[in-house]
């Protein structure tokens, strides 16, 4: 049996965006590959529908969510969807709100780990006030946001307590 890291991000931002994401990594037995982390959590105070969610490369936030820097992306690849080869490390999707304004997340993704050279450990867990359009919709932020818009909630990732 693996390693298991746990870490968590209070969600906070503006017109009272607010929740929580609990990252935990599960690393395969022997440590080699195949190891890979869950992201799981909810947010309120959404507008309904689509929101691009990043992990970005600082764990800033004395400026808001809006000195995050740029997605994490330590390999220096277009953005793109998580499931494509091109992608930035730090490119999640979408999440879901419903018309009630909350977004469960479940995600479950190979590129983000808590440990290691490329952790997201001390970075910023981002969500957008638009849908990601995943590198493909043609705008000029294609390539590097997503077109994803403003940045209206943000938390700082950090280590959590195995207890």
């Amino acid at each position: 049996m693996g390693l298991t890291v746990k870490a968590v991000a209070v969600i906070s931002g503006a017109d009272n965006v607010k929740g929580f994401i609990h990252f935990i990594q599960h690393t395969a037995a022997g440590g080699g590959e195949g190891g890979f982390t869950h992201v799981k959590g909810r947010i309120s105070g959404l507008s309904p529908g689509l929101h691009g969610f990043h992990i970005h490369a600082l764990g800033d936030t004395t400026n808001g969510c809006n000195s995050t820097g740029p997605h994490f992306n330590p390999l220096k690849k277009d953005h793109g969807s998580p499931t494509d080869e091109e992608r930035h490390v730090g490119d999640l999707g979408n999440i879901v709100a419903g018309s009630d304004g909350v977004a469960d997340i479940s995600i479950t993704d190979r590129q983000i780990p808590l440990s290691g050279q490329h952790s997201i450990l001390g970075r910023a867990v981002v969500v957008h006030a638009d849908p990601d359009d995943l590198g493909k919709g043609g705008h000029e932020l294609s390539k590097t946001t997503g077109n994803a818009g403003a940045r209206v909630g943000c938390g700082v990732i950090g280590l959590q307590s195995s207890v």
